[in-house]
């Protein structure tokens, strides 16, 4: 597939008419060789080559393709910013777009892996300059010399694939729906259930994280700390802070680092703060309101933290606010002390949500029926709502194709790196609450490493309890 400059792309750069051949001879000469010789592996290449060998022991002689993805439009000739399927990276760290990764099946069994890049942009026949997309209006692109040289694994040229595909025979898999050339190109040579149990076992190999993906997330919740210290900074304590300057405020953190955010922020203000996947950010964080920040960092390698507090924007807890939180915290330190080697994935969630029971009961919040008989109806969930937690990695909701038995219904193994993030959401408009405590929402979550002897918290440099809050509080603030 030879890349083309379209009228379109010539219009854009205002080259409505072919360029001229002083003009296109003028432009081939003169440039300096800029090739990198002396680039070292990526920091994962080692990690990714035992990864791809475990792949292709699931599947000895068959043909894998996993592609990395193309750019998405926004809106008419712009694209939103590219973002790699999350399996392509975990198999190479590659990141660039319209890559893809093959496997390519061996005699003896085994596979040897090939990535197929865009190479750097042709300077003899112009497409560097006359291409909207071209090196000199999207930036320098590696040469596939030097992509070799960080990847550790053999590059060709990406408009070889269709070839290459038409040629295959054999049982292929592919990961679907991140390229729909490779897609029509193996149209007739693939099915749709073999390439669904491919995308499972690709899914199921990133439940148990390896000592890079764990300092990556131990990383990540570092750099969310220093965002949330920042968003602290910016809090009014006499005015109102509008949820927009949190969200760019922590945002900007990220960015400054050389990172990115791995979700929309979640900044809720007061009522907001019962709206779980609250990110129109458009209100106003108020003195004596509470403040939901959920957010996280994404690393430059796309792992990605997702830690929430739950903060008085003025810097105190009212009483009521006070209780509803201690409540909460309450249940996640329950929720923390089920995750450990050999326990259910479910026990977690099963003791945070039986501690949050406990407490709407002796609320008085559910007339006189027992906390066995609120957990077992499930009657407590109209103010807990949602599940107590999920993996993380390079997805903040990872292996999300994961079988059951082996991801909510399986058993927590060493490595293994989930939230435990228990919450109470009382609705503005929930008559069934006193009036003080509607409006109130709270949220407490933490990014768990299941350790050899029980768990470790990776976002513990952020303060839990009420009173540590509020200390660390007033500590940013001087």
């Amino acid at each position: 597939m030879t890349e083309q400059i379209s009228e379109s792309q010539k219009r854009k750069n205002g080259l409505n008419q072919k360029a001229n051949d002083e003009l296109a001879e003028h432009m081939k000469r003169g440039w300096a060789d800029t090739e990198r010789r002396d680039l070292e592996p990526l920091a994962q290449a080692e990690h990714t080559a035992r990864r791809r060998a475990g792949l292709s022991a699931r599947f000895p002689g068959e043909l894998l393709v996993i592609p990395a993805g193309n750019p998405k439009v926004r809106a008419n000739d712009t694209d939103f910013p590219f973002r790699p399927s999350s399996d392509h990276v975990y198999l190479t760290g590659n990141q660039s777009q319209d890559a893809v990764l093959v496997l390519e099946p061996e005699a003896d069994g085994s596979h040897r892996a090939v990535a197929y890049l865009r190479p750097r942009s042709d300077r003899e026949n112009g497409e560097f300059w006359l291409d909207y997309h071209g090196e000199l209006w999207d930036g320098r692109r590696n040469s596939l010399t030097e992509n070799e040289r960080l990847l550790g694994l053999p590059c060709r040229d990406i408009r070889t694939l269709t070839e290459r595909l038409g040629e295959a025979t054999g049982p292929i898999r592919l990961l679907r729906g991140y390229d729909a050339g490779v897609e029509a190109a193996l149209r007739d040579k693939v099915t749709a259930e073999r390439d669904e149990e491919f995308r499972v076992v690709l899914s199921e190999m990133r439940l148990v994280k390896d000592e890079f993906e764990i300092a990556e997330l131990r990383f990540a919740c570092e750099a969310t700390a220093r965002g949330f210290e920042d968003v602290v900074r910016v809090l009014g304590t006499d005015e109102p802070t509008p949820e927009r300057a949190i969200e760019g405020t922590f945002f900007m953190r990220a960015r400054i680092e050389g990172n990115d955010i791995g979700y929309a922020s979640v900044c809720a203000a007061g009522p907001h703060a019962t709206t779980l996947h609250w990110v129109r950010n458009d209100g106003e964080a108020r003195p004596g309101d509470l403040l939901l920040l959920d957010a996280g960092v994404e690393t430059r390698t796309l792992y990605t933290a997702d830690v929430t507090r739950t903060l008085p924007v003025d810097g105190r807890f009212t009483p009521v606010q006070r209780t509803v939180y201690d409540a909460v915290y309450a249940a996640q330190e329950a929720g923390m002390a089920a995750v450990k080697p050999g326990a259910g994935y479910r026990d977690f969630h099963h003791a945070a949500q039986r501690v949050l029971a406990e407490h709407l009961v002796a609320w008085g919040l559910l007339g006189d029926r027992s906390v066995d008989e609120v957990y077992e109806l499930g009657l407590h969930r109209r103010w807990t709502l949602a599940g107590t937690g999920h993996m993380i990695g390079l997805d903040v909701h990872d292996c999300a194709r994961a079988r059951n038995e082996l991801y909510v219904d399986g058993t927590l193994e060493p490595g293994m790196v989930l939230t435990v993030e228990p919450g109470m959401y009382f609705q503005a408009d929930d008559l069934t609450v006193p009036e003080e405590l509607r409006g109130i929402g709270v949220r407490i979550e933490d990014d768990i490493l299941v350790t050899e002897s029980g768990n470790e918290n990776l976002s513990a440099g952020l303060p839990r309890t009420a009173d540590d809050v509020e200390a660390w509080m007033t500590r940013l603030r001087g």
